[in-house]
């Protein structure tokens, strides 16, 4: 399994944004309940969206993140970046797939 960190990046007001927060808040809970995320929030100030993730590859990621709703309204864009994570709390180690 690889590793990311995704950056939502807002191109839109956020009064557009808050118009769809809730739909993309129950398409991310699709990715929490497949084991796909570790964590997601805004970034501050509230310019994009910072989500922890793991997939396959980046294109099954990129895949995945192609039906929220931010990119279907046209809200938002998305950088997507591979890291290892060499070291880490044993909170998280099942998640990442290493034992401590």
């Amino acid at each position: 399994m690889k590793h990311f960190v995704v950056e939502i990046i807002y191109k839109a007001p956020i009064d557009k944004i808050e118009a769809v927060i809730e739909k993309h808040r129950d398409f991310l809970d699709e990715g929490y309940k497949n084991g796909m995320l570790l964590m997601s929030g805004p970034q501050v100030p509230r310019i994009g969206g910072i989500v922890i993730a793991r997939a396959e590859s980046m294109e099954a990621l990129a895949e995945y993140f192609s039906n929220d709703p931010y990119l279907a309204e046209g809200l938002a864009h998305y950088q997507y970046i591979e890291f290892n994570p060499v070291k880490n709390d044993k909170t998280i180690s099942d998640w990442i797939g290493t034992k401590k």
